[in-house]
């Protein structure tokens, strides 16, 4: 499947005491990619609260920590389904540093669609899946 990718510079605040990344941050930056992601499908997450009664939420997360990334850093973060059912897909991401495309985590991270009403797994609306099965088919 196609890979996304999107650009993130390491701000002062996503350091921790140490001067590096702070390892959940790392997580933002992944959650920023998959959003981003959607947006390129042409889906805005509060669009699809409203119209839908649909969010994506976190189920799972796998993370190896590799390398720190440090303040100024241009990251580029990637995602790329690996998995997907009716209800969830599942992500692989990787965070690399632009200057040298050095490995600095990886991770996989599955997400479930929910109905935002009931807060239980519903159906991916299909206009997504379609989109998604689109860009599979490009890739």
């Amino acid at each position: 499947m196609n890979i996304f990718s999107w650009p993130v510079r390491v701000y002062y605040e996503d350091t921790d005491s140490g001067g590096v990344v702070y390892y959940a941050n790392y997580l933002k930056f992944m959650e920023r990619a998959r959003s981003e992601w959607l947006r390129s499908l042409g889906f805005e997450q509060d669009e699809l609260i409203a119209n839908d009664a649909v969010l994506f939420a976190v189920r799972a997360v796998q993370a190896d920590y590799l390398a720190p990334a440090v303040f100024n850093d241009l990251l580029n973060v990637s995602a790329r389904i690996i998995k997907q059912n009716k209800v969830s897909l599942s992500f692989e991401q990787q965070v690399t540093r632009a200057t040298d495309n050095k490995l600095l985590c990886s991770g996989e991270i599955k997400i479930v669609c929910l109905n935002s009403d009931t807060m239980s797994p519903t159906r991916i609306p299909e206009r997504i899946m379609t989109k998604i099965k689109g860009i599979d088919r490009e890739g």
